[in-house]
């Protein structure tokens, strides 16, 4: 399959402290990944090193075989190419909310790639819609709830028709039915050319969301393989801080039983 991302021996540091380590990964056009991984281990800033927005302290990164650098970032061709083909919704929605009703939030993108007036009308009308946000067209997303501000955010994205969605913890502060909504969305996406990377911590997902998964840990990619193998290997869990053990005493005799140990943030 055509390689749409390379990342060759990337790494990156905040400020001296390392956030991803030696990082080699090669991601097909198409394909379907999640990210794993307990606080702190890399997932976000991976996804924002395949958005453009960090550059590696050492090692490259290519996107359809073209280094990402500030200089490349920098050329209006370039630059416009690959933000209309790649799009990251964050995890913390305030990061990307900014306009002043969830209207033209959803529509800033669209407006920005030049299309008349009437296909911005029909792409927002139709995304809020199926993200079941007609009630809060006119409302300011600062007042919004966190689980409304998490879909506005979404749907500003998804308006865009990227590409490439990178997703980080989508299904965060979202009730069910927006949840389900979301795996929705990443399922109907198999069968297109597009391609969605997702950061999460929720394991429960992954055979619904990825055909490929990633765990990571300290920065690093630890394993890799299909969501059930991953699931099944208990003891890579453990190593990685996706599971935990819980001890029982029955009689005289204790028990470990591995649990499911959800984290709600990363760096």
């Amino acid at each position: 399959m055509e390689a749409l991302f390379t990342l060759d021996d990337v790494s990156f540091d905040y400020d001296g402290i390392p956030a991803l380590r030696g990082v080699r990964l090669t991601i097909a056009k198409g394909e379907r990944i999640a990210l794993v991984g307990a606080n702190g281990s890399g997932k976000s800033t991976l996804l924002r090193m395949l958005d453009g927005l960090y550059l590696p302290s050492s090692g490259s990164i290519f996107f359809q075989k073209e280094a990402l650098t500030q200089r490349s970032l920098n050329d209006a061709e370039f630059n416009a190419r690959f933000r209309r083909a790649v799009s990251l919704v964050f995890q913390n929605p305030d990061v990307q909310l900014f306009n002043p009703t969830v209207f033209d939030e959803i529509a800033f993108g669209p407006l920005q790639l030049g299309l008349s007036q009437e296909e911005v009308l029909r792409r927002v009308n139709a995304t809020m819609n199926s993200m079941n946000l007609d009630g809060l067209r006119e409302r300011p997303p600062y007042r919004l709830s966190g689980g409304e501000k998490k879909k506005v955010a979404l749907a500003s994205v998804l308006v865009m028709d990227p590409e490439v969605l990178l997703l980080d913890e989508p299904t965060a502060a979202l009730d069910p039915r927006s949840q389900s909504r979301v795996v929705d969305l990443i399922q109907d996406w198999k069968s297109t050319t597009k391609t969605i990377i997702t950061a999460t911590h929720q394991l429960e997902m992954l055979e619904e969301i990825a055909d490929i998964v990633y765990v990571m840990d300290s920065g690093a990619i630890i394993a890799t393989g299909t969501p059930t193998s991953i699931l099944a290997d208990t003891e890579l869990l453990l190593r990685a801080n996706l599971v935990h053990e819980h001890r029982h005493k029955h009689g005289s005799t204790m028990h470990s039983h591995p649990h499911l140990h959800k984290h709600s943030h990363d760096a």
